[in-house]
């Protein structure tokens, strides 16, 4: 799990980048401090966005690596809602989500709130990694 990083502390960044082994280069960390302002659920588009709202700019390409880069360190989930929306969550603590279909948005639930009561049994040679919850939802119809 990472910590949040204030906007402006560049050697915090710097340092959780290099502890997970990632070269900290000016957009990944202008990447880092957007993702890691606060805890957020943003997808690629989105990050691209706010990057390309600073000084730095930074490819399409790029900022889809550097999420994909995180997300492998573990510095980011990546939350697949659906095979066209992805998210990358900045909280990485086990938790599962609410998805509005409706909205698009995406609401953490704590790991507590949902319990599972059995596992199917594992292929041979696998360990479980962990289980990602999504609760699909959308606006109740108020016409009833």
């Amino acid at each position: 799990m990472h910590q949040l990083f204030d906007k402006l502390d560049l050697d915090a960044i710097t340092r959780a980048l290099q502890r997970h082994d990632i070269q900290p280069t000016q957009q990944r960390i202008e990447i880092a401090q957007i993702l890691f302002a606060r805890p957020q659920h943003m997808s690629a588009d989105q990050v691209l966005a706010a990057v390309n709202r600073e000084a730095v700019v930074a490819s399409k390409a790029t900022v889809y690596n550097t999420l994909g880069l995180f997300a492998s360190k573990g510095l980011v989930r990546e939350v697949i809602v659906d095979p066209n929306r992805v998210f990358y969550d900045s909280n990485t603590r086990q938790h599962h989500h609410f998805y509005n279909v409706d909205t698009g948005t995406l609401t953490d639930i704590e790991a507590t709130e949902v319990a599972i009561s059995g596992m199917p049994e594992l292929p041979a040679g696998t360990l479980a990694e962990g289980v990602d919850v999504i609760i699909r939802v959308r606006q109740e119809d108020d016409r009833a």
